[in-house]
């Protein structure tokens, strides 16, 4: 059987990584090419066990280098993107904004002007992998839904609202077959260790101390990644073309519970040699700039269209979560 071959950029990343494995386990007629510029970020090691699988074939390169992305598309029928690919660390946005409006900006375009190209006609579907924070921050009370007006407050942020806006235009203008997908915070195995959760797992176990900025009280909505990787699948096989899906956990937290959380999860599971609790590691620094304070998705729209739901709890998902980073600690990788 004729396999269908869909392109993943950033498939090296946190998630892509993640939506990888699941996608060619789950979709055995697809054929998968993931081009991922192997940054920082990216980490091969995280999709070792597709190694040898016929259905994946791992290209590295640049989404904003048009040439390779031209020779991609003609060499390979491709019948599908499905856009990870972004620079999407904060502080790194506030200290070098410069590669978030390369990457996230100039190299979204770049992509989605060569399948235009490429497709012509064809209605083959573009999927946009963006992020609950183009919405700028929330009061205590309310919900981002998809048609919260964009107010980005970092780099970051308003460089993923300018490529969600760029892709938005392209079904508008040319009629091209496109959906956004707005996350809430996921977590779950292979994040890369500047992340929140990691370095919590990491600077405890270490016996270092576990940052916190500010006063810890900034609230996020919590996705666990295998419950976004099937809100992703189902969005590109049935989502409305031109529309957007916001995908969120119901699991606000509070950033300094979150902390608590994991050091009691570690209490119980690696307890201290001298007895004392990981909480006591904890330390409060300096808040970042443009720091937004909350963060809640209203998820009803794909719930209610296409039947997702998320299948873990906070509780649950962070159980499996330190797990999985404890091994990797066993086996020498922190």
């Amino acid at each position: 059987m004729m396999k269908k071959t869909i392109l993943v950029t950033g498939g090296a990343g946190f998630i892509g990584s993640n939506f990888i494995p699941y996608f060619i386990a789950s979709h055995p007629e697809y054929r998968i090419i993931n081009l991922d510029l192997l940054t920082y970020a990216g980490n091969l090691d995280n999709l070792k066990e597709l190694d040898g699988n016929v259905n994946y074939q791992f290209i590295q390169g640049d989404i904003c280098n048009r040439e390779l992305l031209d020779r991609i598309f003609l060499d390979n029928v491709i019948e599908g993107v499905i856009h990870f690919a972004a620079e999407s660390h904060v502080d790194n946005s506030i200290s070098g904004p410069g590669t978030f409006i390369r990457t996230n900006v100039n190299g979204t375009f770049t992509l989605l002007d060569v399948a235009r190209l490429s497709w012509k006609d064809k209605p083959h579907r573009f999927h946009h992998i963006s992020t609950d924070e183009v919405y700028g921050t929330l009061g205590e009370n309310g919900l981002f839904t998809e048609t919260t007006p964009y107010a980005p407050n970092s780099p970051y942020s308003a460089s993923k609202a300018s490529s969600d806006l760029i892709v938005r235009s392209y079904h508008h203008t040319y009629g091209m077959n496109v959906v956004t997908t707005n996350c809430s915070n996921n977590y779950g195995p292979k994040q890369h260790n500047e992340k929140l959760i990691p370095t919590i797992i990491r600077k405890a176990i270490m016996g270092d101390e576990i940052p916190v900025y500010g006063d810890g009280k900034n609230v996020r909505d919590w996705l666990y990644v295998e419950d976004h990787c099937r809100g992703i699948d189902l969005v590109f096989h049935n989502g409305k073309a031109g529309e957007t899906y916001n995908i969120g956990g119901r699991n606000e937290k509070v950033n300094i519970n979150i902390v608590k959380e994991i050091c009691s999860i570690l209490d119980e599971r690696i307890p201290r040699t001298d007895k004392k609790l990981y909480s006591e590691q904890i330390s409060f620094v300096m808040d970042r700039p443009g720091h937004d304070r909350r963060y809640a998705i209203d998820a009803t729209k794909i719930e209610n269209e296409l039947g997702w739901k998320a299948k873990e709890n906070f509780e649950s998902g962070i159980r499996k979560t330190v797990q999985w980073y404890l091994e990797k600690f066993n086996q020498g990788v922190v």
